[in-house]
């Protein structure tokens, strides 16, 4: 693997940017955290994914680039100082990780190569509370916009189609039978597609700091920055009052919903798209070249 040397000149400066923009994209949450205040919304990419502020505050250069002078990058698990220069330990982050990273590669490999779909509607937060009394719902602090009665009928007169298994499995007992798909943990390569704001998109987060320090930095970044918005839209079509958070609700039990989610959707989807390529080639460069994926 060519080695890029970079002084202390060089990274510190990406380093300092890279904690500029984290901080900046977590500051939010860690004010509202120390009043003891809950979001529903951003919270979920913190306490759901268990990722904490501090870590995606932390630079990593990624694999191919050594630091001159950085007793920081020394002191982090995975980083291997020789020469004055501290690297990556890919071979040891290969031989402890190797798997997960070919599982996530080929997962991303096949995501990207099917047909994006668009025609879930976020229905699978509906299907969440189907039936449930309202105080066992999640987020009994948000009301539901059309009531109990209400949000059972949307699921009813609805064709379900939640392909993402870590959303199905949260489905109520009623509401399971409704869903077109049935994903599982062992079959989730067999469904994930581009278009769900899950797998397509808030995943690809998930992925990039569960292979941090081996992912680039600023990667891990617009990871997150992709899965905030697709939570923005996850939110907006739920089956909950989300006005009072300042987030205009989608009535997706509407055709003007639909329509409105779908399009919202689909550009959340094409912009994740080349941030998934880039994660792909992430993972490629972690591997050995005769173990890469092809496509």
């Amino acid at each position: 693997m060519r080695v890029i040397v970079l002084t202390r000149a060089q990274w510190e400066p990406l380093a300092a940017a890279h904690r500029e923009r984290a901080e900046a994209a977590t500051a939010a949450h860690l004010a509202r955290r120390a009043r003891g205040e809950k979001h529903p919304v951003e919270d979920f990419l913190f306490e759901y994914y268990g990722f904490r502020p501090g870590h995606l505050a932390r630079w990593h250069p990624g694999p191919g680039v050594a630091l001159q002078d950085s007793p920081e990058h020394a002191g982090w698990s995975g980083y291997l100082t020789t020469e004055g220069l501290t690297r990556l330990d890919v071979r040891s982050y290969v031989e402890k990780r190797g798997a997960t990273v070919r599982f996530v590669r080929d997962l991303l490999a096949r995501t990207h190569g099917r047909e994006a779909r668009f025609g879930c509607f976020g229905l699978h937060e509906w299907a969440m509370v189907y039936r449930l009394p309202e105080d066992e719902v999640r987020h009994r602090s948000l009301p539901l916009r059309l009531g109990r009665d209400g949000t059972d009928a949307v699921v009813e007169s609805h064709e379900i189609r939640c392909s993402h298994f870590d959303a199905y499995r949260f489905f109520t007992p009623e509401a399971v039978g409704r869903n077109e798909i049935r994903p599982t943990r062992e079959t989730i390569q067999d469904h994930e597609q581009p278009g769900c704001l899950h797998g397509g998109a808030m995943d690809l987060y998930r992925w990039a700091f569960k292979l941090a320090p081996g992912i680039p930095g600023g990667l891990v970044l617009d990871c997150f920055e992709i899965a905030r918005e697709a939570r923005l839209l996850d939110m907006m079509s739920l089956p909950y009052d989300t006005e009072p958070l300042g987030l205009p609700n989608i009535a997706i039990e509407t055709a003007e919903g639909k329509a409105e989610h779908v399009r919202r959707q689909r550009a959340v989807s094409e912009a994740a798209a080349p941030v998934r390529e880039r994660l792909m080639a992430a993972c490629d460069a972690l591997l050995p070249r005769s173990d890469r994926v092809i496509g």
